[in-house]
């Protein structure tokens, strides 16, 4: 049986997200390459997995790799509408999703990864475009998340969104190191 500290090392192997107390804007170009860079290493993860290999899972009830490329597409979706609902409407409330629900459908648990594979691509290519051209201003910009009860500003969401890419990464690489199994 593991412990909690094992349990929590395979859920968070990069750690959770800290938000530094001041966002620079050397941060946020740093974490915009992250976003930008995160569909190639994805492709580079998974690119020679077997259809049994994409069913490992990186943790204890955790997801497979297969739901995890999936579940980074849908996540990311959601994170260009609520940089847009910022941009254009004042403090707007998000809606958030049942991402366990999301990673039950059919989609979520497709063995081919390509229309997912090709689907980030364009859309961390829209999104860097999107990110790279907010001014320092509209940065200061937020939304409301209703499940977390709170105001999330853009910089910040920006962080939030490259180490979710580092997160999910982090996970696949675990779920092939260590074979699926924990």
């Amino acid at each position: 049986m593991m412990t909690s500290e094992e349990l929590y090392k395979l859920r968070f192997p990069i750690g959770e997200f800290q938000k530094p107390d001041y966002i620079s804007s050397e941060m946020i170009t740093s974490w915009i390459d992250v976003i930008e860079k995160f569909p190639k290493a994805i492709e580079q993860a998974t690119k020679n997995l077997s259809t049994e290999q994409l069913h490992w899972m990186y943790r204890p009830e955790g997801w497979t790799i297969k739901q995890l490329v999936h579940h980074c597409a849908d996540s990311h979706m959601n994170s260009i509408i609520r940089f847009k609902l910022a941009l254009t409407e004042e403090s707007p409330t998000i809606r958030p999703y049942y991402e366990d629900r999301w990673a039950n459908l059919i989609d979520s648990n497709d063995d081919n990864l390509e229309d997912t594979l090709h689907l980030l691509k364009g859309l961390h290519a829209k999104l860097g475009k999107l990110l790279r051209h907010i001014s320092k201003h509209e940065l200061s910009r937020e939304f409301i998340h209703p499940e977390h009860g709170k105001c999330f500003r853009l910089d910040e969401t920006i962080g939030i969104y490259a180490w979710h890419s580092k997160h999910h990464l982090a996970h696949i690489k675990q779920a092939i190191a260590n074979k699926g199994e924990f």
